[in-house]
């Protein structure tokens, strides 16, 4: 058997299928790849306005650990992020001003599409310094919505032709009501998505849940056969993700306010058009709240990276935190939850530092971390089990740190790029006096352990106990 089947055994008995929770059927699936040993995966990146909130960004760590699943277990992996600088409405539900020139007009730029790509560019590198900090792996390819224009009015003519698409006064609409499984992802009820769910109606549209495939705007925007304007944002994901994958893909990710209207429209022009599934698992993680509200960049007061780490807290005690919480979990951010998750990751860091190298990993742990990880992605318990494995006595210390790198390929925290030990020269008496105070813990003597460390500490020297003794560390 290969890695990458769907019932391989490891050598404990533990099975490595992979089962994740998908929106589209609506249940726990056992993961099926269109091609053997290889994941063709597409998130839907930011619209690059504004700087990403850490609520953003909790969407690109969960995309992250699935990536990093698959890897664990021998995938090879095509994974998407697209970079929106074009065509999103200030509401999600295709109403509203155009996000790039809402931020033309914050930022005192003349409404040009040479600086609408430059106001972009800014943002985009920020985002992607959020990425290297919160240690989430390049994907294969950043495509930018505004280098595909020529394949977004290839699928809208291709739209046309089939009888999806019609055209009014403001833009080209797709006619929903031609697509008979509309709001199939998610069970979307469709008096949800009409009149009151949007922010304001069309009376020209057909009915109120079409949507925009071009945007007619004479100022500012390319020529097209129906007029002068821009995409959609729904089709310039449905053309970025076809060309860089293909139709189907096995995995297409986000945050579940995609579902309803977003990812319902790029899976109806993409089938539209081609008569074939757009992807075959649809995956979403839950929203970070702030106050118990979704944190969101209209109702102000957002947190982003930057702000955490002017509050001295690091990105990648972020990163630690959101894996104490399943992806599919809403989590309620507060300053305290990310300084006690700090605290957290330094324990984890102190404990590493003290395990040498040269150890072989813990079969039966990492068989227990596989299967957890594997059910959907259950880094809170797979984080529990790196705990437990700590605490375990019973496992060699250079073992330990092998197996805590081995889970670390999926948690993604960096724990390799802690120092090891050194085989640095002890002074004997720091030496007599460790191997006095190990007597005293042997014979529970802890008020004489206690005096004993305090006085190789003040020699400039300190302990780290661990299964088969105390290391001594020369303090720093």
């Amino acid at each position: 058997m290969v890695a990458h089947q769907a019932q391989e055994l490891d050598m404990k008995g533990h099975t490595t299928e992979i089962k994740l929770f998908n929106t589209l059927s609506g249940k726990k699936e056992a993961f099926k790849p269109l091609r053997a040993g290889h994941v063709g995966m597409y998130h839907c990146g930011p619209t690059v306005y504004d700087d990403a909130h850490i609520g953003n960004l909790r969407s690109y760590v969960f995309a992250d650990i699935l990536r990093r699943t698959f890897e664990y277990n021998g995938y090879s992996i095509d994974q998407i992020v697209n970079i929106t600088d074009v065509g999103h409405l200030t509401s999600d539900a295709d109403e509203g001003e155009d996000k790039m020139t809402k931020a033309l007009k914050r930022l005192g730029k003349p409404l040009t599409l040479d600086a609408m790509r430059e106001t972009a560019s800014v943002y985009e590198d920020h985002f992607k310094e959020d990425l290297v900090l919160l240690d989430i792996e390049t994907p294969s390819a950043f495509p930018r919505a505004s280098d595909h224009i020529k394949d977004d009015i290839e699928l809208i003519h291709t739209l046309e032709k089939n009888g999806y698409a019609y055209k009014i006064s403001r833009g080209v609409c797709f006619d929903t009501s031609k697509f008979g499984t509309y709001g199939k992802l998610g069970n979307i009820k469709l008096d949800s998505l009409k009149d009151g769910a949007r922010v304001s109606t069309d009376p020209e549209k057909r009915n109120q849940t079409d949507f925009w495939l071009w945007k007619f705007d004479d100022n500012l925007g390319w020529d097209s056969p129906w007029g002068r304007g821009f995409p959609g944002w729904h089709i310039e994901c449905s053309a970025m993700s076809r060309k860089y994958l293909g139709q189907p893909f096995d995995i297409h990710t986000g945050g579940i306010d995609h579902i309803p209207v977003h990812h319902n429209n790029e899976i109806a022009q993409s089938e539209a058009a081609y008569g074939v599934p757009l992807a075959r698992y649809w995956i979403h993680n839950a929203f970070l709240t702030m106050n118990r509200s979704k944190m969101a960049k209209s109702a102000g007061g957002f947190v982003t990276l930057k702000t955490l780490v002017t509050n001295d807290l690091s990105p990648l005690a972020y990163r630690y935190w959101l894996l104490t919480g399943h992806y599919r979990s809403p989590m309620d951010f507060s300053y305290e939850a990310i300084k006690a998750a700090q605290n957290a990751y330094k324990r984890l860091q102190e404990a590493m530092a003290g395990y040498p190298e040269g150890g072989k990993v813990d079969a039966g742990f990492v068989g227990r971390f596989k299967a957890l990880i594997n059910d959907d992605l259950d880094t809170p318990k797979a984080l529990a089990l790196a705990w437990e494995l700590i605490k375990d006595a019973g496992v060699d210390d250079a073992d330990k740190r092998a197996t805590l790198l081995d889970f670390d390929r999926v948690f993604g925290l960096k724990l390799g790029s802690l120092p090891c030990p050194t085989d640095e020269v002890i002074p004997d008496n720091v030496r007599a006096l460790a191997d006095e105070r190990e007597q005293a813990r042997q014979a529970k003597d802890w008020k004489k352990a206690d005096k004993l460390r305090g006085e190789i500490e003040r020699l400039g020297y300190e302990l780290r106990d661990a299964a088969g003794g105390a290391a001594i560390k020369k303090k720093v």
